[in-house]
């Protein structure tokens, strides 16, 4: 087992006066666009699709669909017609917001020395700007893309959730598939970083900068004054104490709201032509994956919480699901109805398990083939079967790549 280190990036790696930042950042996106759109209606349409963004649930749309949904009605415009004029931007303008910004000789220093150590090492900023701005305000940090292999670097093109949603990290972790190690996020932002991540169960590093001033302090966290302190403190604890603990309600809750966020990122890595083809003889293609996954959902886990949910301890058979795969042909059936249905039943899933008191989660069933259970049970089932399968998904996808 590793370590896997989820690094905060502005006031993290970079130092950045968002004060300062993101009013120039305004000024010069507005100015650049103003022979198109009024800078002043141009900067509220994005301050109110950036809050969309925020604030998405939606697991099927990506931030940028909800940014566009709302930013490009907004202005009385269609994407198309900006969409030269914004990467001329982002190519030529953007470049100059570096001077609002400064490396930090710590965080080089502790990223080279955690890639030595064979960490993995991602970027868990929030991904409210398309990953062109993302990395290049990692070189602008020093910690250019092209050097340093990160795990990952979310943007708002590939991920559906934005911080301070826990489900953000969730569904980090099921982007960089579910691995089973040690988890630590790091992050100058109580809000933002420190508190939903603890309230996940994932051990949360505060990099408490003396030129913030924030009055929430979450607990349990610990922090330390800059990131240079944080491999000898990593070296301090008992590895096995950054396992992050994934049972209780509310972290299974954002991992089941997280999966089809994660199935639709992991799969559009891979070309559709792919979705039906086995990499090895012995595994389900993600074609297969998805169909299973529905069919669970829709057959298995929906009437079990259902019956759970209304009935008195009530009797739940046992069902051999992996069958139908050879049963039901999965192999020939269509990639984007599979998870479309499962989809579908995941959201109906959600609404009976959400906003529910604590000690309905304790209500009781006879399982066929393990006998007593409860409720907390068996969504822990469904939420560790989820995680299973997002494995085996991103195992498919690293033998693709080699």
């Amino acid at each position: 087992m590793t370590t896997t280190l989820l690094l905060d990036l502005d006031d993290t790696l970079l130092r950045n006066d968002i004060d300062a930042f993101i009013p120039a950042y305004l000024k010069k996106l507005s100015g650049f666009l103003a022979n198109v759109v009024d800078p002043q209606l141009m900067s509220s349409a994005l301050l109110s699709a950036t809050q969309a963004m925020i604030v998405n649930t939606r697991p099927e749309c990506t931030l940028k669909d909800i940014f566009d949904e709302a930013f490009y009605p907004a202005m009385g415009i269609s994407e198309q017609q900006l969409a030269q004029t914004l990467k001329d931007f982002y190519n030529n303008i953007f470049p100059s917001l570096r001077q609002y910004t400064m490396p930090l000789p710590a965080a080089i220093s502790m990223v080279e020395q955690a890639f030595e150590r064979d960490y993995e090492v991602a970027v868990a900023t929030n991904p409210l700007f398309p990953l062109t701005a993302i990395e290049q305000r990692l070189d602008w940090a020093g910690l250019s893309v092209d050097k340093y292999p990160f795990a990952l670097v979310p943007s708002y093109e590939t991920f559906h959730f934005a911080k301070p949603n826990p489900v953000y990290f969730t569904e980090f972790l099921g982007q960089l598939g579910w691995e089973e190690d040690g988890v630590v996020m790091v992050g100058d932002d109580l809000v933002n970083d420190i508190e939903p991540s603890c309230q996940l169960g994932i051990t949360a590093i505060w990099i408490d900068n003396s030129h913030k001033s924030q009055s929430i302090e979450p607990s349990p966290n610990h922090r330390i004054g800059d990131i240079g302190q944080l491999l000898p403190w990593l070296d301090s604890v008992p590895h096995e104490s950054l396992q992050p603990d994934y049972t209780s309600p509310f972290t299974m809750l954002a991992v089941l709201k997280s999966t089809p966020a994660v199935l639709q990122t992991l799969c559009d890595r891979l070309d559709k032509s792919h979705w039906n083809k086995r990499v090895f003889p012995d595994e389900w293609c993600i074609t297969e994956i998805l169909c299973h996954l529905r069919d669970v959902d829709t057959e298995v886990n929906l009437p079990r919480i259902k019956a759970v949910l209304t009935q008195n301890n009530p009797f739940l058979p046992g069902k051999d699901t992996d069958p139908w795969a050879d049963q039901r042909g999965y192999i020939d059936q269509d990639c984007d109805q599979a998870f479309n249905g499962f989809l579908e039943t995941r959201k109906t899933i959600l609404s009976y398990l959400e906003n529910m008191p604590k000690d309905i989660w304790q209500r009781s069933a006879r399982h066929a083939i393990f006998g007593p259970t409860n409720l907390n049970e068996l969504v822990n089932i469904i939420a560790s079967h989820d995680r299973l399968h997002i494995q085996q998904i991103q195992k498919n996808l690293n033998q693709y790549k080699r």
